[in-house]
């Protein structure tokens, strides 16, 4: 297994795509954020129970930034920064101290590549982010995430804002990337989860 949630041994695959379905308010979303340790921002947040990534208990690592950096998260709406597309992905590399032009080039153009978006962006990569459609700026989102050195996904309703089109080609970038990550998704969406997801949890 890859992680384990000890508290009910529900244990979220390798390379495989799990989905928390369920009804509006029951919990899904604020499991999701335990992944990465979100919900320590919220004030009176108490956690019980272990989580395990590699066999570590992620609650007494200290280190929340080489856990986010291994966790990423994409949220509901895409929460694109107010600068060019480059400078969204170049980010998270840079935070983590790189500022070699040639590398983060590299990174970027890869990352694009594996979020199925350089072809629609290259010739504007140092345009506004904003400028990007919703379903973009979603895989802009996701490659993002994919340019530090990403091991699992989370998403909390990606596709819920997008309209058909944009949810299938994220669906479909979702079946590609999970050959290199593990991949959770809370979906309210039912037809979705059984097109896309290897395993299911009901809550």
């Amino acid at each position: 297994y890859f992680v384990r949630l000890s508290q009910d041994n529900q244990v979220i695959a390798t390379n495989k795509i799990t989905a928390l379905i369920g009804p509006s308010g029951c919990g899904k979303s604020t499991v999701l954020r335990t992944l990465n340790r979100m919900n320590d921002t919220v004030p009176g947040a108490k956690v019980t129970g272990n989580i395990l990534i590699h066999n570590e208990n992620i609650y007494t690592n200290k280190d929340l930034i080489e856990l986010r950096r291994k966790v990423g998260m994409v949220f509901q709406r895409p929460f694109t920064f107010p600068m060019s597309i480059y400078d969204n992905i170049a980010y998270g590399p840079r935070m983590h101290g790189l500022t070699d032009k040639k590398t983060l080039d590299e990174i970027i153009e890869k990352s694009l590549k594996d979020a199925a978006l350089w072809e629609e962006v290259k010739e504007k990569i140092n345009g506004h982010a904003y400028e990007l459609s919703g379903g973009q700026q979603q895989r802009l989102c996701i490659a993002r995430a994919l340019a530090v050195e990403l091991e699992i996904l989370l998403l909390d309703e990606p596709c819920s804002a997008l309209d058909p089109i944009a949810t299938l080609k994220i669906e479909d970038l979702l079946n590609e990337l999970k050959k290199e990550l593990t991949i959770v998704i809370v979906t309210h969406n039912m037809q979705q989860a059984s097109r896309i997801s290897d395993n299911t949890a009901f809550f």
